[in-house]
């Protein structure tokens, strides 16, 4: 099976070299690599492994019986299984699926204290399991949050090296727009990484074969997973309640106010009833919540509406799996995305920056056509960043740079499906560039 190099690969190497290595948590939506990345580096640097996947093996999640303690754990663990050896300094302890058993995170506390073994845990911390482990062992303890494939990890699974990678970059700092070569090639890519989505297993299936046979039957069965953690994970009544508003996510993007309504998930639903439900798939890593600000300014944290979002889910190849017969059969034969064009766009985008670490944020003023897909910013300024579905008029980002109120707003990014340009204070970039914003505007602002 071929390995898909991925990103946390340069940071388990990072942290591989650190003296004082802290027991790493690495967790992220189900079937996002986490485990086959985390054996991978383990084979390659650690004489002895000893692997415990509790969902597997729910016997071990009674190693904690006599506490938390190191010697403790690892007596039980030879119980357990005698051939598991512990050969200090030279030996990791990796447990898997720890959503299954959270109170192991309690333990790592005294790993780090006792030092003789490195450990790595990796989850799917769906729901409230994810407090849980947030809340044992800090200080104690390195996260690592793992998505699935970003344009950039594609772009290595289909062979482009990082120097392929800078020069878009170059582009895009130099404000060059791209000859033909690079634009056909590079929106052929994006199209195909749109329709697929960044989940390893359809990827490898696409790399591997060449073309999409099979990749919709594999996205189909990671829904059915997803569906079946809400049903394992989710406690109590909340199930159906999730599932509605899951559901819900494709129709009410591919609406021209792609607000998220309650009042559309089922009669007579309240927001009350269903916050706990959308925050329950955020923290599952399922969706990403995008947040109406109060007002397009500075600081962006409480400077929002919690009642009013937008979701999206974290991969577009969920959003793809979702969509009707017909749009699937035009998508995949004739790359046509057809009504739900510029909600997979605005989805894509939106996963670019949260791959990024941006959190979400819009804006829809009150009784007026302004409105702005999302916002970043950098350390002074805030930036509005708009997803054009054609190459027409930027009514609302002309609003927000010419405005005297505006004043955190200097000049505004839009993504759309021509080269890149630059005009009155807009930046024009192609769809494909969304995942260097973080970098391009980093390097902007050393420029300053």
């Amino acid at each position: 099976m071929i390995y898909l190099k991925r990103k946390v690969d340069a940071f388990l190497e990072e942290w591989n070299n650190n003296a004082d290595k802290k027991p790493l948590i690495i967790k992220g939506s189900r079937q996002v690599g986490k485990t086959e990345s985390i054996k991978r580096f383990a084979k390659q640097h650690y004489e002895n492994v000893i692997e415990i996947n509790f969902v597997e093996e729910p016997k071990y999640k009674m190693i904690t019986s006599d506490g938390y303690k190191t010697d403790d754990i690892i007596k039980n663990i030879s119980l357990i299984d005698p051939m598991k050896q512990f050969i200090s300094g030279k030996t990791l302890i990796f447990f898997d699926e720890m959503q299954e058993f959270p109170e192991i995170s309690t333990s790592l506390k005294f790993f780090h204290i006792d030092g003789r073994f490195d450990v790595i845990c990796s989850g799917s911390m769906l729901g409230i399991q994810y407090r849980k482990i947030e809340s044992n062992s800090v200080g104690y303890k390195v996260d690592y949050e793992m998505y699935s494939l970003d344009f950039e990890e594609f772009l290595w699974a289909k062979g482009y090296e990082d120097s392929f990678v800078y020069d878009l970059l170059e582009h895009m700092k130099t404000h060059t727009p791209f000859n033909e070569v690079t634009m056909s090639v590079c929106e052929g890519l994006f199209l195909d990484f749109c329709i697929l989505g960044g989940m390893p297993a359809v990827v490898r299936e696409y790399i591997v074969k060449g073309t999409f046979e099979g990749s919709l039957e594999i996205q189909r069965q990671l829904l059915a997973d997803y569906k079946e953690d809400i049903r394992k994970y989710a406690e109590g009544m909340d199930q159906t309640r999730i599932l509605n508003v899951f559901n819900q996510i494709p129709p009410q993007l591919a609406k021209e106010n792609k607000k998220f309504q309650i009042s559309k998930v089922a009669s007579g639903a309240r927001f009350k009833d269903y916050r706990g439900c959308i925050e329950w798939l955020n923290d599952a890593g399922i969706i990403n919540i995008c947040y109406c600000l109060n007002f397009p300014e500075l600081p962006l944290k409480g400077n929002y509406e919690e009642t009013k979002y937008k979701i999206y889910f974290a991969d577009s190849g969920l959003l793809v799996a979702m969509l009707d017969e017909e749009a699937q059969e035009d998508l995949r034969a004739n790359k046509n995305l057809g009504v739900y064009k510029g909600a997979l766009y605005e989805n894509i985008v939106g996963e670019a920056l949260a791959k990024s670490g941006y959190g979400l944020y819009y804006y829809k003023r009150e009784n007026s056509t302004l409105e702005e897909d999302f916002f970043v910013r950098t350390a002074s300024e805030l930036i509005p960043v708009e997803v054009k579905a054609t190459n027409g008029r930027t009514k609302s980002l002309r609003t927000l740079i010419d405005g005297k109120k505006y004043i955190d707003i200097h000049y505004g990014i839009k993504f759309t499906g021509s080269n890149i340009g630059y005009c009155n204070d807009i930046y024009t970039f192609p769809y494909f560039c969304a995942f260097l914003l973080k970098r391009y505007l980093k390097s902007i602002d050393k420029g300053k």
